[in-house]
């Protein structure tokens, strides 16, 4: 098993800090050292993935390096009495695919606590049509439902919507009988949001209201924010007394500008959600969610299926911002 030799996309630096990506064949034996050897037959492209591609060194400190914080796979080896050989898995966050190599290889070896089983009633290529992007949706939602956010309460917010978090959080959320508006800059992909549910889309601009306001007019019960900046304040100053703004991402911008009044004179809470150092008892839970009562039927049309060889370009696509919905790679052939 230790001179097995397998496929992986590796990013390179060279001397002039240029940071380039292609598919290499590497051993097992290269791995480092973990309790758990994983045989990835699918993994998904998250926005950190492109990141880490890129050489963000926020993400990524040292290359060579392999990405992808997503794999779901059947056990190949293990040291730990939890997990055994054929057991089928995911392993997500934690720092697989940061500084750990990650899922865009046919193996992977991690901590034995970083491994979840999957979950019955789900196979493993849908647990990467959910993957990390998913699974943030989802927290976010579990955490608007345990705030009390209910679908008669008014209409939701999704920003961020064509991505990979706000895709899967427009078809959670209309499929829990919430009233969907979506907010997006690419004109193009309003009828792939309308399939998904949301019964309304609107523009940044039209997101972010006047910024110079401290308020604006109640109008969400709840909010999924994946952008950050000016769109995440304009959905603040607009939610409904006692709403809930749940904020996972800062694709536009990691900045606030905000009064306090929204939380001092409304009441609104406003939520952070972290997939990366979920706590597994809290993981299990919401993947039992996803993969029974919240199971997706619209995974099908939410998702792009690519082999190992394709992910340079859809790397590059992501950053682009010229990809929808769900990238999942599949690896299961690529041996």
């Amino acid at each position: 098993m230790e001179q097995k030799r397998f496929k992986a996309l590796v990013v390179r630096e060279d001397e002039e800090h240029q940071f380039h990506r292609s598919v290499e064949e590497r051993t097992v034996s290269e791995l480092v050292p973990g309790e758990v050897l994983i045989r990835v037959y699918f993994s998904s492209l998250n926005y950190k993935d492109v990141l880490s591609a890129h050489g963000n060194r926020g993400v990524t400190k040292n290359y060579p390096h392999t990405p992808g914080i997503d794999a779901a796979g059947v056990v190949a080896a293990s040291t730990t009495e939890q997990f055994q050989e054929g057991d089928e898995v995911i392993c997500m966050g934690y720092d697989l695919g940061m500084n750990t190599p990650g899922g865009f290889a046919e193996y992977i070896t991690v901590p034995g606590d970083w491994v979840l089983s999957k979950p019955p009633g789900i196979s493993l290529y849908e647990t990467m049509q959910i993957g990390t992007a998913g699974f943030t949706a989802a927290q976010c939602v579990e955490r608007l439902l345990a705030y009390g956010v209910r679908p008669d309460q008014g209409p939701s917010l999704v920003t961020g919507a064509t991505g990979g978090v706000g895709s899967t959080a427009v078809a959670l959320l209309t499929q829990l009988g919430f009233q969907v508006t979506a907010v997006t800059g690419k004109e193009s992909e309003h009828a792939f949001l309308q399939e998904l549910g949301a019964v309304d889309i609107l523009t940044r601009k039209q997101a972010i209201g006047r910024a110079a306001a401290a308020l604006l007019r109640e109008r969400w019960a709840g909010v999924v924010d994946t952008v950050g900046g000016d769109v995440l304040a304009g959905a603040v100053k607009a939610t409904q007394y006692s709403g809930v703004v749940a904020c996972c991402g800062n694709a536009a911008s990691g900045d606030l500008p905000l009064t306090v009044y929204p939380f001092i004179l409304r009441g609104i809470s406003l939520v952070g959600i972290d997939s990366a150092r979920c706590p597994m008892g809290r993981r299990e839970e919401i993947w039992q969610e996803l993969a029974g009562n919240w199971r997706l039927s619209m995974l099908d049309g939410l998702t792009t299926r690519i082999v190992l060889d394709q992910l340079d370009q859809y790397i590059g696509d992501m950053l682009a911002g010229k990809t929808k919905g769900r990238i999942v790679v599949d690896l299961e052939g690529a041996a």
